[in-house]
């Protein structure tokens, strides 16, 4: 379990986090939502150690953030930032090879060749996996960074916007595989995510910030109710209920 105790982050004088605590449970998919600018993306950063804090603790079964090395910490969790820019020119199959480095320090053996195998076919770009990154699309190339964080093979795993600016038919494919990770996995898998349809669909728990402070954390079930949506994000949200699923429609 990941347990965070009084965070605290600021730039100057503005507080970006503030005074976050919370507790992850394992095993299943924890959405954050909120406005931008509501610190989810800073939080994310915080508990994965590519931010610095300002105070507080944060707990990775039961042991401190600092007290992690860095390549044990890699072997726990993993993330995948907003934006990911590479300077050389790889192939999919060689993107997904740096999964491994952790394990391997870049020489693969057997085993890591075998878990680059499973997380290209889990991800389904078996097809792409001779191509060079700057040749696909943007949904193709998530779909790769993806099977390079699942060939990591972390039992927590870290997903900040993966869908931002993707078309339906690949964010539909990577929300599926998220909570195949889960179900299938046993991962634990944490992600920033605005489309509220989505997070209704695959989330088993959700986590509301605003103001860089946690306002709302429960079911989902609990939390995908019009009056604690505009409570978040100060809008009137329509839910409908289609065949058990909940559709969220959005009104100014």
């Amino acid at each position: 379990m990941i347990k965070l105790k009084n965070i605290n982050k600021k730039y100057g004088d503005k507080k970006i986090i503030d005074n976050v605590s919370l507790e992850i449970p394992k095993g299943k998919v924890i959405a954050f939502i909120g406005s931008n600018g509501a610190g989810k993306s800073t939080l994310l950063s915080i508990i994965s150690r590519t931010l610095s804090k300002n105070s507080g603790e944060i707990f990775i079964d039961e042991k401190e953030l600092s007290s992690w090395k860095t390549n044990e910490l890699s072997k726990k969790i993993s993330t995948l930032k907003q934006t990911n820019n590479l300077n050389i020119k790889l192939t999919v199959r060689e993107l997904v090879n740096f999964g491994r480095f952790p394990y391997s320090n870049g020489i693969l053996t057997n085993q890591d060749k075998e878990k680059v195998d499973n997380a290209i076919k889990y991800m389904e770009i078996e097809e792409l996996q001779d191509r060079y990154i700057d040749e696909l699309s943007g949904g193709q190339r998530q779909m790769a960074f993806i099977s390079m964080i699942i060939a990591q093979d972390t039992e927590y795993i870290f997903l900040d916007e993966p869908l931002n600016n993707l078309d339906m038919h690949h964010c539909v494919k990577i929300m599926k595989n998220v909570k195949k990770l889960t179900e299938e996995m046993g991962k634990t898998v944490i992600i920033v995510i605005h489309d509220i349809n989505f997070v209704s669909l695959y989330a088993d728990y959700i986590i509301a910030m605003k103001n860089g402070k946690i306002i709302k954390i429960d079911k989902k079930e609990e939390i995908i109710k019009e009056s604690v949506l505009k409570e978040i994000y100060n809008i009137d949200i329509k839910v409908k209920n289609i065949d058990g699923d909940n559709i969220c429609l959005y009104y100014k």
